[in-house]
């Protein structure tokens, strides 16, 4: 059994699309529980991944890969976790701010954060501030996470924040910015929750903001 989440944590880790596959539903006919294969298997990868980034074993590129392949995997298992009781690490409102298209850091962010077990809903680029309300009113999110690329579009943080304020909506949910140009005293001058330089931080801050 531990033999073959051995193997999807090491595909995982490499990147590797079609081993995930083979190893993820070697573990389904295997008839371990999903809970364990998503837990000992993928976040736990996922978990190595963001500390070899740290330690400068890994770059981006390696992250992006190795995550999409744990999202490559996610794809099969998640009608089968849908069948379990499992625990959703908290709900996260992602998107890059109003006049920037970039989604690079974003996207890797957001599968971070997924392989780490948090229900994403990806807003994509150029996101007014009218949108993060809207979407935040209807699923009522634990985070939401901004990112900007650009020193012109960092000032629609601060729009959003103040919008969030004005819906009501600020006291219920943490906010996290990051992104090249935004620093932690830009952060903490717009008065939001949370900043990372990067989506293996971002994964550590999410997790400590809500206590998980």
């Amino acid at each position: 059994m531990e033999e073959v989440l051995k193997k999807l944590f090491d595909a995982i880790l490499e990147g590797d699309f079609e081993d995930v596959k083979t190893n993820l539903q070697a573990a389904l006919n295997a008839k371990l529980d999903p809970i364990v294969i998503l837990n000992d298997g993928m976040i736990a990868a996922m978990r190595e991944v963001g500390c070899r980034f740290e330690e400068g074993e890994y770059y981006v590129p390696e992250m992006l890969i190795a995550a999409r392949a744990m999202q490559s995997g996610m794809a099969i298992l998640k009608p089968h976790l849908q069948q379990t009781d499992r625990k959703s690490s908290g709900k996260v409102v992602i998107g890059t701010v109003k006049g920037d298209l970039h989604d690079i850091g974003k996207n890797l962010v957001a599968l971070m954060l997924e392989g780490a077990g948090f229900e994403i809903i990806d807003l994509g680029v150029d996101v007014p501030a009218e949108e993060f309300v809207k979407v935040a009113t209807n699923v009522k999110p634990d985070i939401i996470a901004m990112s900007a690329l650009l020193t012109t579009t960092m000032p629609s943080m601060k729009t959003t924040l103040d919008a969030l304020t004005a819906a009501g909506l600020r006291n219920n949910i943490k906010v996290i910015v990051g992104g090249a140009p935004v620093t932690e005293a830009y952060a903490q001058q717009i008065e939001a929750d949370g900043f990372s330089t990067d989506a293996s931080r971002a994964v550590n801050m999410a997790k400590s903001l809500l206590g998980v």
